[in-house]
């Protein structure tokens, strides 16, 4: 559960603040059925397995700078179960934002959504998320939330080095695809974390009582102050696969130059060469 942070200072209490969401769990079977909906039956969901490491780098970052910790979902009460166990680890408060009229897939509608919830929290220091959304496979609304809010923007962050609040500075390592960046930069900030950066701890038993009693406030649009942009995107439709030929072929030629040659020839028939 110790995260790698090597220090942090600041006279005053630090924010932290993550977003999560609900997710089918990896191991169920997800198909499209007959209407056009994706459903993974009876299989309860989880919280998004990425979000389980930006959850216990904002308890530790909360705990470490004596302050706050807030996780927030933008959705419909769908998500409700990965809040509640956000604080079943630790996390202190929870939220949900929706906004039924809207689409709240669409990543514009989204980062609008959050970070109005963001400046109605206020004074937050840092806003930590997952590496993606295993569900959609999406990341973009994290930049467009740093964007929203004119903050900093930190991706694949595979430990926080050092977090000097009253500097209002942050510097992290950062995982590239041959090796790693130290980097610095200003507060407030937006991260994303790798999976290596802690150990998630598992919620224990009063864990899960608090959080099982906890009632989750719903902020809309209108709480939040704020006229939400048109959806950019829509989601047309979705479709299961195309079934493989599952077929096979055994060549028996003769001896070993013989079933190479045959093999070498099927592959060209097959326009695989």
């Amino acid at each position: 559960m110790a995260a790698n942070c090597r220090s942090i200072r600041r006279p005053l209490p630090v924010h932290v603040a993550t977003f999560t969401r609900s997710t089918p769990d990896t191991a169920a079977r997800v198909w499209v059925d007959a209407n056009g909906n994706v459903t993974w039956g009876d299989v309860a969901t989880v919280v998004n397995p990425w979000d389980e490491y930006s959850l216990e780098e904002t308890i530790v970052q909360a705990k470490a700078g004596g302050g706050e910790s807030t996780v927030i979902a933008i959705g419909s009460d769908l998500h409700n179960d990965a809040l509640k166990h956000s604080m079943a680890m630790g996390v202190a408060n929870a939220l949900r934002v929706e906004e039924p009229t809207a689409d709240m897939n669409d990543s514009l509608v989204w980062s609008a959504l959050a970070a109005g919830a963001i400046r109605k929290i206020g004074a937050v220091d840092l806003v930590i998320f997952g590496k993606e959304s295993v569900d959609l496979a999406t990341d973009q609304h994290t930049y467009q939330l740093a964007r929203r809010l004119g903050w900093t923007m930190l991706s694949y962050v595979s430990a926080i080095l050092e977090a000097d609040y009253p500097a209002g500075t942050i510097k992290v390592e950062k995982m590239l695809e041959q090796g790693k960046q130290v980097v610095s930069a200003r507060l407030p900030a937006v991260i994303s974390v790798m999976k290596g950066i802690n150990e998630p701890r598992y919620p224990n038993f009063l864990g899960i009582r608090k959080a099982a009693k906890a009632t989750i406030p719903v902020w809309t649009a209108a709480d939040l102050g704020i006229e939400l942009p048109r959806a950019a995107t829509a989601i047309l439709g979705f479709a299961n696969p195309p079934e493989r030929d599952q077929s096979s072929e055994i060549i028996n030629a003769g001896d070993l130059e013989a079933n190479t040659r045959a093999l070498v020839d099927r592959l060209f028939e097959e326009k695989v060469l």
